[in-house]
């Protein structure tokens, strides 16, 4: 098993410059020429991310509001009986309740939970597979749909929400079962 946990830990050190690498290799190969692609690239995407830029700061407005009024304690104080009663740890919660909002907000209450407790905790794991476990979906909806002009999400959000719940659960039992 050891082996098996150093072949992961040598091929996650090496992944990513196999793949700076080898994307261009494998273009250079096909005959495309790959910097002016790259620029071209480039040059396209600006208008995007140009449009792209009144949704991301009212997203960062609407992030900062809710932090800030008390809304998050708010919440965290309502859900508390039910967390307790499932004995869900109230530590992780606001990882689960910023999540679906804004990755940078909950990373830094992971980054928080990790530095009290330590990454080998079970709360460390625990916070940090809830981070991998789900995903920052009015931030996904507010740049996608924003990017191509949809207006109506229809069941996105409901279906985005109810996946990161269905992910924030399935952290916790994976975890419980696993690291406790």
């Amino acid at each position: 098993m050891e082996q098996f946990y150093q072949l992961i830990a040598m091929l996650s050190k090496y992944m990513i410059p196999i793949i700076l690498v080898s994307v261009p290799l494998y273009a250079i190969t096909r005959k495309v020429p790959v910097y002016e692609s790259f620029v071209e690239g480039a040059k396209e995407g600006f208008p995007t991310a140009v449009q792209l830029i009144p949704h991301l700061v009212g997203m960062i407005v609407a992030v900062s509001i809710f932090r800030e009024t008390g809304a998050l304690s708010f919440y965290l104080k309502l859900l508390e009986p039910i967390t307790r009663w499932l004995q869900i740890p109230s530590e992780v919660l606001p990882v689960g309740i910023l999540r679906p909002i804004s990755g940078s907000g909950s990373l830094a209450f992971v980054e928080s939970i990790l530095k009290t407790y330590g990454p080998d905790s079970f709360l460390g794991k625990l916070a940090s597979t809830i981070q991998g476990s789900t995903d920052t979906t009015l931030y996904v909806l507010t740049v996608y749909f924003g990017a191509v002009g949809i207006r109506q999400t229809r069941y996105a959000l409901k279906v985005g929400l109810l996946a990161d719940l269905a992910g924030f659960l399935a952290a916790w039992l994976i975890c419980t079962s696993v690291f406790q």
